[in-house]
C-alpha cells in the first residue's frame, strides 16, 4: 500500500462531518439521544482503538470549559506549564482550528507535523475499521469529526508520553467527547454566557449545569466570577460530583504591570484562572510576598493565540492592517468592540479620520442571531465613543461593511482543512445569511450608504473588495463573528506566516 498522506487524512476526516440535513434533524429531535449515548459511545470508541479510560489519567489533564475565554485560558495555561517545566512535554488540545486541523493538537506549543498527523490518524482509523464489533446497533462504525479528532489527540499524547495535557472542551462539558478522563489533575470553567442553545439549553442555569459536568470526585474545581444564577449551579455541581474543592478565582493583582500576550481587558480574567490552574497543577500557592513569579509573568507575556483580538500588519498590502477576532457570542463581541473601538487600535491616537478607512468583514454561523450581534457592535461603538469623549457619528465608524460566507475561494472551493458540509448548499448559493445581515445593518444604520454594504459569496471575494480600497489611507480591517471566517481570511489573504 502506498503511504497515506496528510491530504488523505484530511479527506477521510472530512467524510465524518455531519451535513446540514443531519444537523437540522438532530436539532429538531432535541439533545436527548446526544445526552444518553454521548459518553458511552465515546468510551466504546476509545476501547476499540485499544485504550481504557484509566490509561487517560497518565496524561495529567487540566480540563477547561466555559462559554468565552476557554481557548485563551488554555493557551495561557499551556504557556505557563511550558515555561515552568522547560524539560517536560506538554500537550495542548483545542478547537476549532484556524487554517490546518493539526493546529488542534500541539506538543510544546507547536502543532504536530503533517506527517505525524497522517501516521497517527490512520493508526486509529484502521483500528476502528478492524475492531468493528459494537455494543449498540445504533452506534456508527466511525465517530463523528470532533469525536475522531479527540480520540486522535488522546492517541498522540499517550504515544508521545506527555507529562501534562491542557484539554479544552469542545461544547458544554457533561456530554462532551473530552469528558472521559476519570481523574484530571484540576478542572476550570471560564466565563459563562448563552451559546449553543440547541444543545446546552436556553438559560444560564442550564448551561452552567452542562459546563459543571467536567468536575470530578476528589479533583479541585475552579471558576471565575459568574452571574449569581450560574455560580449557584456550578457550586451545586461541584458538591454533587464531589470535587475536592470549589474556588472562585479573583482577578490576579500581580497582572497590573504585565502586558499579556493576548490583547483585550477581558484577558485578565482568563489569565487569572490560568495562573490558578497552573499553580494547582504544579502544587504551588500564590506567593504571599513578592507577587507573581517572573516565570509566570514571562509565560503570560509570551502567550500567543491567533485569531483572538489579534493585530496583523499585512506583509504584502501596503497600509493594510488586519484585526482578527473570532468572537461569536454577544458577550465575546462586546469584548471585541471594546478592544477594536479604542486607541491605539481601531481609533488611532491623534489620527484624523480622513487618514484612515475602516472595514468590517462579518459572518455568523450555526443558527446564531445575526441581528443581535450587529446590535452589539453598534452599541459597543457608541459606548466606546462616549468613553473616549468623541463627538463623531458612531454610525459612520465603519466606511465599508462586508458580509461574506466562510467559503475560502472565489471558485466556491474550501481549503481542505476548512471544508464544511454543515451549511445547506442552497443557503450558500442564495447567500441567505449574508443578505439578512446586510438588511439588519441597513435597519440599524439607515443613513449608511447601501453602496458600501457588500454581500459576497466567498472570503477571497472579500479580500479583493478590500484591495480596491488600498490607497494612501491606512486601511483597518476588522474580521469577526466566526473563527471559521478568521481562519479562512488568514488563508485567502496570505497571512499564515505573519498571523500563525
Amino acid at each position: 500500500m502506498s503511504k497515506r498522506s496528510y491530504k488523505d487524512a484530511v479527506e477521510h476526516l472530512n467524510s465524518l462531518q455531519s451535513n446540514a440535513a443531519a444537523l437540522e434533524a438532530a436539532r429538531a429531535s432535541g439533545s436527548s439521544r446526544l445526552s444518553e449515548f454521548a459518553i458511552p459511545e465515546m468510551l466504546e470508541y476509545l476501547g476499540r482503538i485499544g485504550y481504557t479510560p484509566k490509561e487517560l489519567n497518565a496524561l495529567n489533564v487540566i480540563h477547561i470549559t466555559g462559554t468565552k475565554g476557554k481557548g485563551s485560558t488554555s493557551a495561557f495555561t499551556d504557556s505557563i506549564l511550558r515555561h515552568a517545566l522547560p524539560n517536560a512535554t506538554i500537550g495542548l488540545y483545542t478547537s476549532p482550528h484556524l487554517v490546518a486541523v493539526r493546529e488542534r493538537i500541539r506538543i510544546n506549543g507547536t502543532p504536530i507535523s503533517e506527517e505525524q498527523f497522517a501516521t497517527y490518524f490512520f493508526e486509529i482509523w484502521d483500528r476502528l475499521l478492524a475492531n468493528d464489533v459494537r455494543q449498540s446497533p445504533n452506534t456508527s462504525l466511525l465517530p463523528g469529526y470532533f469525536r475522531f479528532v479527540t480520540l486522535l489527540a488522546f492517541h498522540v499524547f499517550l504515544s508521545l508520553k506527555v507529562d501534562a495535557t491542557v484539554l479544552e472542551v469542545g461544547v458544554g462539558g457533561t456530554y462532551d467527547s473530552t469528558n472521559i478522563v476519570p481523574n484530571p489533575i484540576v478542572t476550570g470553567i471560564t466565563a459563562l454566557g448563552i451559546d449553543h442553545v440547541a444543545v446546552l439549553g436556553r438559560t444560564l442555569e442550564d448551561i452552567a449545569w452542562q459546563k459543571g459536568g467536567i468536575f470530578k470526585e476528589g479533583v479541585p474545581a475552579m471558576t471565575v466570577n459568574q452571574p449569581p444564577e450560574g455560580l449557584r449551579v456550578l457550586e451545586e455541581r461541584a458538591k454533587e460530583l464531589k470535587a475536592s474543592s470549589f474556588t472562585v478565582i479573583p482577578l490576579e493583582t500581580g497582572l497590573d504591570n504585565v502586558e499579556l500576550g493576548l490583547a483585550g481587558a477581558h484577558q485578565i480574567q482568563n489569565a487569572s484562572l490560568a495562573i490558578a490552574l497552573a499553580q494547582s497543577f504544579l502544587g504551588s500557592a500564590i506567593p504571599t510576598e513578592g507577587g507573581l513569579s517572573e516565570t509566570f509573568k514571562t509565560a503570560l507575556r509570551k502567550t500567543k493565540w491567533p485569531g483572538r483580538c489579534q493585530t496583523v500588519q499585512d506583509p504584502n498590502r501596503q497600509n493594510v492592517t488586519w484585526y482578527l477576532d473570532g468572537a461569536h457570542t454577544v458577550d465575546s463581541l462586546k469584548c471585541c468592540i471594546q478592544w477594536f473601538a479604542s486607541p491605539p487600535v481601531g481609533l488611532g491616537q491623534g489620527e484624523p479620520k480622513s487618514k484612515s478607512l475602516r472595514i468590517l468583514v462579518f459572518n455568523c454561523t450555526n443558527g446564531r442571531s445575526g441581528s443581535s450581534f450587529l446590535e452589539t457592535i453598534q452599541s459597543g461603538i457608541t459606548t466606546q465613543f462616549k468613553l473616549h469623549k468623541l463627538n463623531d457619528d458612531a454610525d459612520a465608524f465603519f466606511d465599508h461593511v462586508i458580509f461574506c460566507t466562510n467559503v475560502t475561494y472565489a471558485d466556491g472551493q474550501f481549503k481542505g482543512d476548512l471544508t464544511t458540509v454543515a451549511i445547506a448548499e442552497d443557503e450558500l448559493a442564495q447567500l441567505k445569511t449574508q443578505r439578512e445581515l446586510a438588511s439588519d445593518w441597513s435597519s440599524l444604520h439607515p443613513n449608511f450608504p447601501t453602496s458600501r454594504i457588500h454581500v459576497l459569496p466567498s472570503i477571497e471575494h472579500a479580500v479583493k473588495e478590500i484591495e480596491k480600497h488600498q490607497s494612501s489611507k491606512f486601511v483597518k480591517v476588522l474580521v469577526a463573528g466566526s473563527l471559521h471566517l478568521v481562519g479562512g481570511m488568514i488563508e485567502a489573504s496570505g497571512l499564515s506566516e505573519a498571523a500563525l
